[in-house]
């Protein structure tokens, strides 16, 4: 497949783009950001039967072999992913994946069904491009999703499917390491990756399992039971000091990790242009630079060795670029999509390979550590 050529016409793509941003958006953004997602799965639940499916692909879907990317020993269609958060049980899958994204990461998930902390928790900061959520994990449980995953999995064609996991609220932190294999024991043979969140600002003391000790402990304990290996993945907070950095790069080295994330939302409210007092993980634009060098550390830092999934603040193609030449195999987004629409994959896509050929570059591969 090749890029549009520039003809002065407007797309489809570009045609949804602007209804979104000038019309729906700041209708949508009139309401409760939470009343507002739930209302959006609900239509992308509908959008992704079996019958609609198929349009929303030919309107959304964009692919160049020149964007394929091999992780894990898996090939991702493309390096742009949807984070976890969005789609926290399952529910949307062959929509979002009608969208274009290379893969979709489902959750938290959490053992034991949890609603999370109270309402109102998720504030939108339209000046900084800017999202804060205090969310808590709230999550319909292990049995709940897996009513969903089967027939999801099987109609979302293209995408692969990541899950994330957490711990309950409750669980005292000692004993943590029984709700992350209790939730990947259970959910594993539907996912392509799997991932530890040890990262969220919103469960009290979570953190604390980044630590070289509890952090090993915890993978060597859910590598018990992932017995097909597969590739697991952890989450880091973009406001770790560097020296607790090196402590989560130990721990990864100390027990085979296959990736990091880098990086979950933070606590951190520096540059931000609106004011504002709620506590809560900061995601969006601000994250960006922080993010990016929290990529950038962990690529050289480990040589290259250790694969990083970049998330946080990303929107266009020069954003994915700069993290991919950071040193990033994959990229996500989530607050991006928010603000920009549904056909911000395809845009994204079709601009990095635009870039490419611009570039004389044959893969997006040929970015991956050029800073």
């Amino acid at each position: 497949m090749t890029t549009l050529a520039s003809t002065g016409k407007s797309s489809p793509v570009d045609n949804t783009q602007g209804f979104y941003q000038r019309l729906l958006r700041p209708l949508l953004f009139r309401f409760d950001p939470e009343s507002v997602h739930e209302f959006a799965l609900r239509v992308m639940r509908f959008g992704g039967a079996p019958l609609l499916q198929p349009a929303v692909r030919s309107l959304y879907a964009f692919d160049d072999q020149k964007l394929a990317v091999r992780l894990f020993g898996r090939v991702f269609p493309n390096p742009l992913g949807l984070a976890a958060g969005f789609d926290k049980n399952a529910v949307a899958l062959p929509f979002l994946s009608a969208l274009g994204f290379g893969h979709i990461e489902l959750g938290t998930v959490t053992p034991r069904p949890q609603v999370g902390n109270p309402r109102p928790r998720i504030f939108r900061l339209p000046q900084d491009g800017g999202v804060i959520n205090r969310m808590g994990f709230p999550s319909h449980g292990v049995e709940r999703v897996l009513q969903n995953l089967p027939t999801q999995k099987n109609r979302a064609h293209g995408s692969l499917i990541g899950i994330n996991v957490g711990k309950n609220k409750e669980t005292p932190l000692e004993e943590a390491v029984n709700d992350y294999r209790q939730a990947i024991e259970a959910l594993h043979p539907y996912a392509d990756y799997l991932v530890i969140n040890v990262s969220s600002p919103n469960t009290p003391q979570l953190r604390e399992l980044q630590k070289r000790e509890p952090l090993s402990e915890l993978i060597r304990g859910v590598q018990e039971v992932n017995p097909n290996r597969l590739p697991l993945v952890v989450k880091v907070a973009p406001d770790l000091e560097w020296k607790e950095l090196d402590d989560v790069l130990l721990a990864c080295s100390d027990t085979n990790v296959s990736a990091l994330i880098a990086t979950n939302t933070t606590f951190s409210r520096e540059g931000l242009i609106t004011s504002i007092d709620e506590q809560g993980g900061l995601s969006g634009k601000p994250l960006f630079t922080r993010s990016r060098d929290v990529v950038r550390y962990i690529y050289t830092h480990t040589n290259g060795e250790l694969p990083v999934i970049a998330a946080g603040g990303v929107s266009t193609a020069p954003d994915v670029i700069e993290m991919m030449k950071s040193g990033a195999s994959l990229v996500q987004i989530y607050t991006g999509f928010i603000y920009e629409g549904p056909s911000l994959a395809k845009r994204v896509k079709q601009d990095l390979v635009r870039f490419l050929d611009r570039e004389g570059l044959r893969s997006v591969h040929e970015l991956i550590g050029v800073q």
